[in-house]
């Protein structure tokens, strides 16, 4: 069965969000990693990828790495964050934003596999 978090079931092991983030950012690895060893892939801060976000894209994209519609105006953001509830750091959400909007609670990830730190 897949997790419907980055690595659990359970958001509180492998996530910062609103439930127990004390409204703040964390350090990277003070939670679980997920079955690859990246840590903080829900939760903590939005991650901003390279996709164009199309509301229903998914529905009829290609299975394989889908990019979105290159005339969309918006990009993806996955992994949810501090600020929200743990609805929004599932692994299948998704949100959009304007490229150039800059929040406390958005950024991006460098991910490192457990024990090469």
């Amino acid at each position: 069965r897949p997790e419907k978090y980055a690595g659990s079931n359970a958001p509180d092991y492998v996530a910062w969000y609103a439930a127990n983030s004390g409204s703040t950012t964390h350090s990277v690895a003070t939670k679980k990693a997920n079955g690859l060893g990246l840590y903080d892939m829900s939760g903590n801060v939005w991650e901003w990828v390279s996709d164009w976000y199309v509301e229903d894209y998914y529905a009829t994209s290609p299975s394989r790495n889908p990019q979105g519609e290159k005339s969309a105006s918006d990009r993806v953001i996955r992994g949810g964050s501090w600020l929200n509830d743990s609805g929004f750091v599932r692994s299948a959400y998704r949100y959009r934003i304007t490229p150039g909007i800059r929040y406390s609670y958005l950024g991006f990830r460098l991910a490192f596999p457990e024990g090469s730190r």
